[in-house]
């Protein structure tokens, strides 16, 4: 079962939320970035559950939806990693980075999408 789009930023979130992820988030860029249409940002409250998170999300997200990302770039060592599944990039985050970057302030005019079931 392919999946693009809001759906794939929700089972994204989903995924990130059965690892244990703080305060994620979906907005909807659709218009607004030339990069993806939705943005999944959330926090790991550790090296490891950075990893974990990355990891694991890519996994679930395979083994469910046979969708895999086009890349994934950073390091938990950088506080900051994303999965790009081309319609969807995910931001995987310590607090620190995410307060420091405020992704959600940058794109303030995006609507924020309901993923929790």
């Amino acid at each position: 079962m392919k999946i693009e789009g809001k759906e794939l930023a929700i089972a994204c979130a989903r995924a990130a939320d059965d690892n244990k992820a703080e305060d994620i988030r979906v907005l909807d860029v659709t218009g607004l970035s030339s990069l993806c249409d939705f943005i999944v940002v959330c926090s790991g409250n550790s090296m490891p559950h950075l990893k974990a998170l990355m990891r694991d999300t890519e996994v679930i997200v395979l083994e469910k939806y046979g969708v895999k990302p086009y890349s994934g770039e950073g390091r938990a060592e950088t506080s900051w990693v994303v999965l790009d599944y081309f319609d969807v990039m995910v931001h995987v985050m310590s607090e620190e980075a995410r307060e420091n970057y405020d992704l959600e302030n940058l794109w303030g005019d995006a609507k924020e999408v309901e993923w929790a079931e």
